[in-house]
């Protein structure tokens, strides 16, 4: 072997939670595990509202330091003002989104068989045969490094993808965190046909801190300063910025050759919301398993993986992940007046409280199978379908699409 290649059983490209959360589950492993970092400090930048629902705490132990406030009610307000307001079973937790990556990051990082290397960035991968096998020889700004799986845990814009020809939509985001005195148990979220692929809002950090944000495709700058106008906000008074990509669409192919795809990078995130912690700790349990039974079988094929990886990601949050991005197309599609009316049939009618009760940040499945049982929901449908034909036929190509 050449003196200036290093090898590791496996490399994972990115450190943030998807990244250090899966090499958590390899901890205790004898795998030889490297993870790279192209950032010198784990979980900066920061790029994340933070609201997670509290689903978190059955998949993972939550340290209650990173509990930073709990909302039990969602303001929804239509491009008009007017708005209605949820609550339910399910109180999201704000969490320290950097205080989460590190948690999982210092939990690995002890652990003699994974190495961290931060500040090194990953260029490029090719294959190399070994033995009569194909193997990855990755490129880094500091060395080349040899594995026999290599796992893309590096964000929306991930390189690793990218040499993989998976080509996604993006959305752009932009938030501050300010001091304020909106509500402390509400998060509000504001629709507009300015920002359409997303909406602005408003989540409460705890301590009058408040995070303001918006994502949309087009103008994010712009807009975000004509949403703090709306609020009577001050730009000048942030205590600090963040901004980043969010992947828009649907979950993108997981698995290839010695290869398989993981959080942001898959494209394991909700389109009603940008948000995806849930997804990624769900798909990282099945990608912990793929891993191990790869190297236990020393099988690294394409429809190896996608056997133990990708298809159960595809069963499990998959089909979940195309419902959020059906309902996100329809909310796109909704005229000022179209958000008026739902407002004010689920204000008259049982429709708020199906919402309140069904409602899953996650799992939509359950509600929207109870809402189109409603006839009063049924109606609201076949009047938009009416004024929207040709965007209801692409709709039904979606719904219908493996």
């Amino acid at each position: 072997m050449d003196n200036n290649i290093v090898q590791f059983d496996i490399c994972i490209v990115g450190a943030s939670i998807a990244g250090s959360y899966l090499s958590y589950l390899l901890a205790n492993s004898n795998l030889k595990i490297i993870i790279l970092e192209e950032h010198k400090e784990i979980g900066l930048p920061f790029q994340c509202a933070g609201i997670v629902s509290q689903k978190l705490a059955t998949i993972i132990k939550l340290p209650p330091d990173l509990i930073l406030n709990r909302v039990n009610i969602a303001k929804i307000v239509a491009p008009s003002g007017k708005f209605i307001k949820l609550s339910g079973n399910e109180r999201p937790y704000i969490i320290d989104r950097v205080g989460l990556d590190r948690y999982f990051y210092n939990k690995s990082k002890t652990k003699k068989n994974i190495s961290y290397s931060l500040g090194e960035k990953y260029k490029s991968f090719e294959y190399i045969e070994e033995e009569g096998r194909n193997i990855i020889l990755i490129d880094t700004n500091r060395r080349k490094i040899k594995v026999k799986l290599l796992i893309g845990c590096d964000g929306p814009s991930s390189l690793v993808a990218q040499h993989l020809n998976i080509k996604k939509n993006y959305l752009y985001a932009v938030q501050i965190r300010i001091k304020g005195n909106f509500p402390q148990n509400e998060a509000v979220l504001y629709f507009n046909p300015l920002w359409k692929e997303l909406f602005g809002w408003i989540v409460p950090e705890g301590k009058n801190i408040y995070r303001i944000g918006i994502a949309s495709s087009s103008s994010i700058y712009k807009n975000f300063r004509l949403f703090l106008d709306k609020l009577g906000i001050d730009y000048n008074k942030k205590i600090d910025q963040q901004g980043g990509l969010i992947p828009y669409g649907r979950m993108n192919r997981l698995a290839f050759d010695n290869i398989l795809l993981l959080g942001d990078s898959a494209g394991q995130v909700k389109a009603t919301t940008g948000g995806g912690i849930i997804m990624l700790l769900t798909a990282a349990h099945y990608a912990s398993i793929s891993i191990l039974k790869c190297i236990k079988d020393n099988n690294f094929s394409r429809r190896y993986i996608k056997k133990y990886y990708e298809k159960p990601c595809i069963s499990e949050i998959g089909k979940e992940l195309k419902i959020h991005y059906i309902i996100r197309l329809i909310l796109e599609h909704l005229d000022r007046g179209d958000f008026d009316r739902f407002i004010q049939i689920a204000k008259l009618s049982k429709i708020q409280n199906i919402i309140s009760f069904y409602g899953d940040m996650d799992f939509p499945k359950s509600l929207v199978i109870k809402l189109l049982l409603n006839p009063i929901v049924i109606r609201f449908l076949l009047r938009f379908i009416t004024k929207n034909r040709v965007f209801f036929f692409r709709l039904i190509k979606i719904v219908l699409k493996k």
